[in-house]
């Protein structure tokens, strides 16, 4: 009698990893707004990142995401597809005064964006939450990235400057965690070895 399975196989799909891809889309985007948030350049430069917002963080990211579902990875999936609806979520914010903006008192439209905010804070809260078992990088980052949107949540909230400035600052720090990630995924790959340890949790014994 043959050993061999009955009947047609599940395939497996055998793709590259888009967690690096995530990671830089994310990191990126969250860079160069990060940079206007902390004050270091003036705040009328700050449509420079609505690009990226659409194309890299937000489009390019769900992509990452729909793949990570692919690969049967939930973290990386959820991760990715909501983020990248996040920066999709920005532009259009941001690109479309007529729709926010225009015609809005702006203590109420800062109480908006507040409630806004306050949405991706728990959302962030709760994913790290779950990649502490995945590894240190990403831990790191997330935590600063939690750090970032609960700045800014208070700082729309109260009017604080300096509380957007901090959360522009978590944001830096966020960006190159998860640059550090990609960066990492990408050279192990191609050197075909561990040459930058982004610190994985090791499972338990059963």
């Amino acid at each position: 009698m043959s050993n061999e399975p009955s009947g047609p196989q599940p395939r497996t799909l055998d793709i590259a990893d888009p967690g690096p891809l995530g990671l830089a889309c994310f990191a990126l985007t969250t860079f160069v707004l990060s940079v206007f948030n902390a004050g270091l350049l003036d705040a009328q430069a700050q449509p420079v990142v609505l690009g990226l917002a659409l194309f890299y963080g937000g489009l390019a990211q769900v992509i990452a995401g729909v793949l990570e579902f692919l690969k049967k990875n939930l973290f990386g999936a959820t991760a990715f597809t909501s983020y990248g609806a996040f920066w999709m979520a920005y532009w259009y914010l941001s690109s479309h005064p007529e729709a926010f903006v225009q015609g809005i008192d702006p203590a109420l439209r800062a109480q908006g964006v507040g409630v806004f905010l306050l949405g991706w804070t728990i959302f962030t809260a709760y994913m790290l939450i779950a990649v502490t078992k995945v590894n240190g990088g990403l831990t790191f980052t997330f935590s600063v990235l939690l750090g970032a949107f609960a700045c800014l949540t208070l700082g729309d909230f109260t009017g604080v400057v300096l509380l957007t400035r901090l959360g522009g600052y978590f944001g830096l720090a966020a960006a190159l965690g998860a640059w550090y990630c990609s960066f990492a995924g990408v050279v192990n790959f191609t050197h075909g070895r561990t040459v930058l340890s982004v610190f994985p949790r090791q499972a338990r014994a059963a």
